[in-house]
Formats: C-alpha cells, structure tokens, sequence
C-alpha cells in the first residue's frame, strides 16, 4: 500500500503563484480600509458621548444657533456607532491576519521603534485581537448603561467608561502607529516599495 505524499512546499509557498503584484490574491489590501472604519466609528462613539454627557453646558450654544438637538441624540449616535464598531472590529482583525499570512517585508530594515519586520507583525497581530476584545468589552458595558443601570438618566454614560474610551484611543495610535510602519518601512503589500528595494525601475516595471 502506497503512503500518499504531503507537498513539500508551505502552504503560503503553494499559493504564492496565484498572488497578484501585491502579494495578494486581490488588488489592494482590504485590512487597511477596515482599520480606518474601525477607528472612525470608535472615535466618533466616545465623541458623542462626550458631547452628551456635557450637554448641559451645550445646550445653549445649540439654541443659540437653532440646532435641534438633544442629549438622547447624542448617545444613540455612540451607542450605534460602538455596537458598528463592535460588529465591523471582527472583519478587520481577519482580514489582518490573512494578509499578514501573505506578508512579504523588506529584508534587513529596522523600524523607527528599532523593531524587525516579524516582530512588528506579531505585536501587530496580538494587538489587534487585543484591541477587538477591549472594544466588545465597551459595548457590553455601554450596553448596560444604556438598557440597565443608566436607562432613565440624562448622562447614559458613567465617568469612567469616557475615560476608558480615551485611554483605548490611544492604544488604536499606537497600534495604528505600527500597522503603518509595516506598510511605510516594511513594504508590506506595496508592490512600488518592494520593486524599488529590488533595483527596478517603476516606470517600466508598473504599468
């Protein structure tokens, strides 16, 4: 009886002749678009609860100006764009990790936080499933203010669930900080860098 052979290639070496200029199997990377959604619905979360919680000291700035808005108004912005956040954070942290898997740095570049390429990626990664977990964490706890212990006061949310958000806001700069270090150093999935690092010349090696 014949024992079937394994391929000897990895798997990512049996894949590589269907990647496109990118190291891809699609144009443009997809993680970096839902990065940048993932931030913009956290950010805009934790600033309209803000502008809730101090509404108050709004409210006649808003009569002023004949702007029909109400502090309930603001807080359901947050909590949607949080639970979007939330829903959307599990796309982005996939999509991450499948293009890391076809991730192709630069040889021999050190980053400006004198870091190497694998070792960026993987504070990368373990970072992202960090950050989604906090962020799940925030719309369960935004989600008990606002249905539970907060659900007939004005201010939906405690004080220190706005800090809370704060300080995640700065973990996605610098989380953010070191995806783009692995686009701009690293070359990652950015055809011209690499093609440049290899002695080419762009105006005849892209079309």
């Amino acid at each position: 009886m014949t024992t079937p052979q394994l391929p000897a290639d990895s798997p990512i070496a049996q894949i590589a002749a269907g990647l496109g200029p990118n190291d891809l199997p699609y144009s443009l990377p997809i993680h970096p678009n839902l990065v940048h959604l993932s931030i913009g619905l956290f950010v805009i979360a934790i600033a309209f609860d803000f502008a809730g919680a101090f509404y108050p000291l709004e409210k006649r700035i808003f009569r002023f100006l004949a702007l029909p808005v109400t502090r309930s108004g603001f807080h359901d912005v947050g909590w949607y764009n949080l639970l979007a956040c939330a829903l959307i954070s599990f796309f982005t942290v996939a999509a991450g990790f499948y293009e890391m898997l076809t991730a192709v740095p630069l040889p021999g570049v050190i980053s400006t936080f004198g870091l190497e390429s694998f070792v960026t990626m993987l504070w990368h990664g373990v970072g992202g499933v960090f950050l989604l977990l906090l962020i799940v964490l925030m719309t369960i706890w935004r989600g008990y203010q606002r249905f539970l212990w907060r659900k007939d006061m004005g201010r939906q949310v405690q004080w220190i669930y706005l800090f809370a958000g704060l300080v995640i806001m700065g973990l996605l700069a610098l989380h953010g900080t070191l995806g783009a270090q692995l686009a701009a150093e690293f070359g990652v999935h950015i055809t011209a860098d690499q093609l440049l690092a290899a002695g080419a010349d762009l105006n005849e090696a892209l079309p």
